[in-house]
């Protein structure tokens, strides 16, 4: 069993937490953060409230789960705080003449009870099936990349079919070249 806790973070993680913290009101929301962004950093292969409560020292599954379901927290505030502490550090800030990945994701998933599972492309098998499929946007500047968005896309939320063909057929990877 892998066990990550607070104290086993690199130094680096407290720091990262605290310019977060403005975005969140309460204490335990502070610390739900610090879980939940320790889950996803950390080495489990499934990202699941449950394996993240499972592999951390300390954490319980309904906080956990609370914190990511009924805490007032906004996803898009976060993200975009993410993205200014990112672009603050000329570590990791993307230097100018980047270029803008597209990749697309797609699971296979028999059923309906997933969000967003429908009828749609899955580029990784090359073809219609029942699945789910996430978009995701990367900067690149030739040193260095970071993820700049994310975005779960279902079924209905594509144009038509002939559209989506167009869009996705063959390649998971798209480049386009900002100057």
């Amino acid at each position: 069993m892998r066990e990550t806790t607070p104290a086993a973070m690199p130094p680096c993680f407290e720091k990262w937490c605290k310019r977060f913290d403005p975005d969140f009101k309460t204490q335990a929301q502070k610390k739900g953060f610090r879980h939940y962004l320790g889950g996803l950093l950390g080495e489990s292969q499934r990202k699941n409230i449950t394996q993240m409560a499972n592999d951390s020292v300390g954490v319980v599954y309904n906080r956990l789960h609370h914190f990511i379901t009924e805490s007032p927290w906004e996803e898009k505030r976060i993200n975009e705080r993410r993205l200014k502490v990112v672009d603050s550090c000329h570590q990791t800030r993307v230097g100018r003449g980047f270029a803008l990945l597209l990749d697309d994701t797609g699971h296979r998933k028999s059923g309906n009870f997933t969000a967003g599972v429908g009828r749609q492309y899955i580029g990784e098998i090359g073809k219609l099936d029942n699945g789910i499929v996430a978009v995701t946007t990367h900067l690149y500047d030739g040193k260095k990349k970071f993820a700049s968005g994310c975005r779960n896309l279902s079924a209905s939320q594509f144009l038509t079919l002939r559209q989506e063909r167009s869009l996705f057929q063959k390649e998971t990877r798209n480049r386009l070249r900002i100057n």
